[in-house]
């Protein structure tokens, strides 16, 4: 009878879903936040899922079309329905097992020579040393197939898939990463979007070349007046009369193989008009650049902080003329190319650096089983013994996050890139984390060049920084999951329009909204997923994302379309989206070891359930400190403070000596 009535009265129904009643206004409140122009890399990133309004006399039409098209697909993402206070467990359960035995197999005989290959011929200290990768080395790793590790074997390369490609990138990852910058800024990056977006001719052209390392690539789309803001490039191409070529000019900066590379991955604006306006506007497109076409120069080598043995240099385009067939995709489209190469490329940062703690563990290890002080070895003490199961910790969730991503891009996966930009925000941090550990349980020795760990983490300090800054990953991460979650608030609210002939639906979301408000489950659930050892972390992580949809929803309301301007809160969403993948991620892991009898199975249960406890009690306080009037006051504290420093140009309190 309640359920009749509540179905009869929209803005009954409006007060139970806690929606505001769609009028005009408030169906533009929610997925409209591009409309604004916002020189934000996570929100030009974010292009694809965030809707724009559409003008012209067929917009209600055009508009309805995206609208349906949307909501006859739904995302399997896992991190897409967590913003929505929903579990979607296909992409995250079963762990993903995804190399059959041949391919197990050619990994395992992949492994032993280029492991070899590290430990005996290639010298991380020297390369740094250098601040070059040794020629006899970079010949040893053409020789090897790492230069064309994901080409297509009739192309020359190897045919890895992205698993066994990051099994590959781990071992480079716990050796060099000077070295590993230099191959993956040449195949991650470099020639990533020939790989994704060439036609037969262009892969054909150029991918056998590259895969053997004749040819180096480099991908450049930084500029002196864009970093973050990818599409403020000011470099431009524009078209011949004739139309066969493009008149490229312009400048990249920090470009890793810039010196090295004879092909190039370049964004540029195009001149593009619009067929019913006749409005000229610049848009960015991707081109396929040789060197050898000529106007084609760069800077002498970047002396850095880290990475040294990359090369990273200035690259300069003076009038190069690039034929018409070398644009990567179709014109207009450069952006999406950009985003499409760097999230593709996410999850192999992950398996690097998972490499990477693995070895600033054993160096830390090796040290504390050794080192004796006060009568004991130090590793019995309770402050190293929490600094090496941490390191652990961070180590073990790197490495899920890593394999979870390529196992689903290897089954087929789409819808895979907030959970990639999630892996590589974790990853970076967390392998500077284990680094930064590994140099104090070392102490002094640590401190010293010999030891090699201050290498290391010179290193990892550009990880935070490029392939997109944490900082700005952490909004894309936000914006996509609150464009998500909008859209399904729009769809309740087109609901609202016709209760009688939406009764299911909306019967479902009163329950769950008074379930939630009465402190009750909503009838989530992983159990049966998860296994039985692992019930109650798996009820945690339940608890979590019931209460971070609720906070979603909430902060839309609120917020509305001015959320893309809430940054201290979208960081804050980030935090708690990061450490819930990294729980759901370390319980799908842990489940399979405990399910197939691993020998490590108890040790990885213990990760596990340290892991969730400690990520749910860090979810819970962001919410509650998102929720408190507390936060305002904060966020307002925090703008004054920062302004007046910028204002002084330093600190603002005088020296409490008064000179």
């Amino acid at each position: 009878m309640l359920l009749r009535k509540v179905s009869h009265t929209p803005a009954l129904c409006c007060a139970v879903l806690r929606l505001p009643q769609a009028t005009p206004v408030a169906q533009r409140q929610i997925g409209a936040a591009a409309a604004r122009s916002v020189r934000l890399y996570a929100s030009q990133a974010a292009e694809a899922v965030i809707e724009k309004p559409v003008v012209g006399s067929d917009a209600a039409t055009t508009a309805d079309k995206v609208e349906k098209k949307a909501a006859s697909v739904e995302s399997k993402s896992f991190a897409v329905n967590m913003f929505k206070g929903q579990i979607s467990t296909s992409q995250v359960f079963p762990f993903p097992s995804v190399l059959n035995e041949e391919k197990l197999e050619l990994l395992r005989e992949l492994l032993e020579p280029c492991s070899k290959f590290f430990d005996e011929v290639n010298d991380p200290a020297k390369n740094d040393a250098l601040e070059m990768v040794e020629e006899h080395t970079m010949q040893g790793l053409k020789e090897l197939g790492a230069f064309g590790l994901q080409v297509p074997v009739e192309l020359g390369g190897m045919g890895l898939t992205n698993t066994q490609y990051a099994r590959l990138v781990e071992l480079v990852g716990l050796h060099d990463l000077g070295v590993g910058i230099t191959l993956g800024a040449h195949q991650s990056i470099g020639f990533k979007g020939i790989l994704l977006y060439g036609n037969k001719q262009q892969r054909e052209k150029y991918l056998p070349k590259l895969a053997t390392g004749e040819t180096v690539a480099a991908f450049c789309l930084t500029e002196p007046s864009s970093g973050s803001d990818a599409a403020s490039i000011r470099s431009i191409a524009v078209p011949s009369p004739c139309g066969k070529y493009y008149t490229l000019n312009g400048s990249k900066i920090w470009i890793s193989n810039g010196g090295l590379a004879e092909i190039f991955t370049v964004f540029a604006r195009t001149p593009m008009k619009d067929e019913k306006t006749g409005e000229v506007k610049d848009k960015i497109t991707a081109f396929i650049v040789e060197r050898s076409f000529g106007g084609v120069t760069n800077g002498p080598p970047e002396k850095k902080l880290g990475i040294k043995a990359s090369n990273t240099a200035e690259v300069f385009f003076d009038n190069v003329r690039v034929p018409a067939e070398c644009v990567l995709g179709e014109v207009g489209e450069g952006f999406k190319v950009a985003m499409n190469i760097l999230n593709n490329g996410r999850f192999g940062m992950a398996a690097a650096l998972s490499g990477t703690m693995k070895g600033a563990i054993a160096k830390a290890v090796d040290h504390a089983a050794n080192r004796t002080q006060f009568g004991s070895k130090i590793h019995s003490f309770g402050v190293i013994q929490e600094k090496i199961a941490r390191m652990a910790m961070y180590q073990y969730v790197t490495e899920c996050m890593a394999y979870m991503v390529s196992g689903n891009m290897d089954s087929g996966a789409t819808d895979f890139q907030i959970e990639a930009a999630i892996s590589k925000i974790f990853a970076s941090e967390a392998a500077w984390k284990v680094t930064d550990e590994c140099i104090q349980i070392m102490g002094g020795m640590g401190f010293m060049k010999d030891a090699g760990i201050e290498r290391v983490l010179r290193d990892l300090r550009i990880f935070r920084i490029f392939e997109g800054t944490n900082d700005i990953l952490r909004l894309f991460v936000s914006l996509n999951g609150f464009q998500n979650a909008g859209n399904q608030l729009k769809s309740l609210q087109k609901a609202l329009k016709n209760p009688l002939g939406n009764a299911g639906l909306l019967a479902t979301e009163i329950t769950k909204r008074a379930k939630r408000k009465a402190g009750m489950s909503t009838g989530l659930t992983l159990q049966g997923t998860v296994h039985p050892e692992l019930a109650q972390s798996g009820e945690l992580s339940v608890k979590a994302i019931e209460q971070f949809g609720e906070v979603i929803e909430e902060l839309l309301l609120k917020h509305g379309k001015r959320i893309i301007d809430e940054q201290f809160v979208l960081e804050r969403v980030a935090n708690c989206a990061i450490d819930l993948y990294a729980m759901i991620v370390v319980l799908s892991r842990s489940s399979r070891s405990l399910s197939q009898g691993h020998s490590s199975a108890q040790h990885e249960k213990m990760l596990c359930e340290t892991w969730c406890t400690e990520a749910y009690d860090r979810i819970t306080q962001n919410i509650k400190f998102l929720r408190s009037g507390t936060s305002k006051q904060i966020f307002k504290n925090l703008r004054a403070i920062s302004s007046a420093v910028v204002e002084n140009g330093s600190v603002v309190a005088p020296h409490p000596l008064g000179f």
